[in-house]
């Protein structure tokens, strides 16, 4: 006899009922999270699919441009064809490349590390490195507001674990203070924060660790590319490229947009990652595509910094112009741009309301952010015209006097 429904044979007589209510809540809430289908390339301008015009897109983290950058699209082409289009195999069977050592030795270079080491994303990076790095003999110190993916790294791992109040030195001291007891220490912290476009106070941060005896990691997932001098990250931006032991990030943000991670740092770190790190040993390595996009947004990257000042003057732009509007802008200019609104509903009808107007933007709420501090998430991007800026300002306040969000 074929087995029944799936439910049946999970043994839950009722089917999936039993989560049925939670999901009502959510649509209830407010909260519910749809996909819009994109029928064209990333960009500034978008088109979504079954619609003929096009939208204007404020919610990638495409902060270079580089998504579709005409020199990087050739590249992953070029490489997809040399290399083929996977691997199918893990790094130390049969999946390691000429290709992927050179984007490491890249990498390590553009960040001033010794080394470097490649992963799917930086989701798996995070998720890898605490658990390699750490014993119960050991501490870890994380911001109240990190990355889910530090978060679920920091619970995969053994050690001691201490949860410090957002960028709150008093609070991270006295942690340390208490951590003293256990061998080695790591303050683990955003560099820039993805929800608030808040950046760590790395200085004192690192003043903090050196007091203390402690290493600092930082996810560089919101900054690589753009904040420092030569958009090596918020360690550059704030001076302390020499006291940061530990660097994760991203290539699907700035750096091409398609997808991996990596951790750059001292190479016995390195080399201790490649032996123990579970998502290195057990996932197939990178595509050659996606390797060859990366590779060559880091050389546009380290040939020039024009694209980053543009992008800095794109940021002040929107800030300036929406806070004049009446708008409260969370962050400190960074090219994350949260329009805080507080209330869920508020900000998805909101945001409904912007694409009818042609403006592509997306509302946060709880769970992705604390409960009453609903927003809808801004991003500038070098590619953004003044004009399409201008745009987006004045349907934000359109949008927010008809629902109540300005005077």
């Amino acid at each position: 006899m074929a087995p029944g429904p799936a439910w049946a044979v999970l043994g839950c007589p009722e089917g999936w009922s039993w989560r049925e209510g939670e999901l009502e809540g959510i649509r209830g809430a407010g909260t519910w999270k749809s996909e819009r289908v994109i029928a064209s390339r990333q960009g500034p301008h978008l088109r979504l699919a079954g619609e003929h015009g096009g939208i204007l897109n404020f919610c990638a983290n495409n902060y270079l441009g580089l998504s579709s950058h005409p020199e990087v699209i050739r590249a992953g082409v070029w490489t997809l064809e040399q290399f083929g289009a996977g691997l199918s195999s893990v790094r130390f069977i049969c999946g390691t490349q000429s290709i992927h050592k050179d984007l490491e030795e890249k990498i390590s270079r553009f960040h001033q590390r010794e080394d470097a080491i490649l992963y799917a994303s930086c989701f798996d990076a995070n998720a890898g490195i605490f658990e390699a790095l750490l014993t119960p003999e050991d501490a870890v110190l994380s911001d109240e507001l990190n990355h889910a993916s530090i978060i679920d790294g920091i619970r995969l791992c053994k050690a001691n674990k201490y949860r410090y109040r957002h960028m709150d030195m008093q609070d991270l001291e006295a942690k340390l203070q208490d951590a003293q007891k256990h061998r080695l220490r790591l303050v683990a912290t955003d560099g820039a924060f993805s929800m608030d476009g808040d950046i760590a106070p790395l200085k004192e941060i690192c003043r903090l660790a050196e007091k203390y005896e402690a290493l600092v990691f930082i996810d560089e997932c919101h900054a690589t590319g753009f904040l420092g001098p030569n958009g090596r990250g918020t360690d550059e931006l704030l001076g302390v490229m020499d006291k940061v032991t530990i660097v994760n990030s991203t290539l699907g943000k700035a750096l091409g947009g398609a997808a991996g991670g990596y951790t750059t740092g001292p190479k016995p770190l390195i080399d201790l990652l490649r032996q123990r790190s579970r998502p290195y040993l057990f996932s197939n390595s990178l595509p050659p595509a996606v390797v060859g996009c990366a590779s060559k947004a880091l050389d546009l990257l380290m040939e020039s910094n024009a694209i980053a000042q543009s992008m800095a003057a794109k940021t002040q732009r929107f800030r300036s112009k929406m806070t004049a509007a009446g708008f409260t802008i969370s962050g400190q200019d960074h090219p994350i741009c949260p329009v805080m609104l507080g209330d869920a509903r508020l900000a998805a009808v909101m945001a409904d309301d912007m694409l009818s107007r042609g403006i592509y933007v997306i509302g946060f709420s709880y769970p992705v952010v604390p409960k009453g501090k609903a927003r809808i998430r801004v991003q500038i991007s070098a590619v953004h015209s003044d004009e399409d800026i201008d745009r987006c300002v004045e349907a934000f306040t359109e949008v927010g006097r008809k629902h109540g969000a300005l005077p």
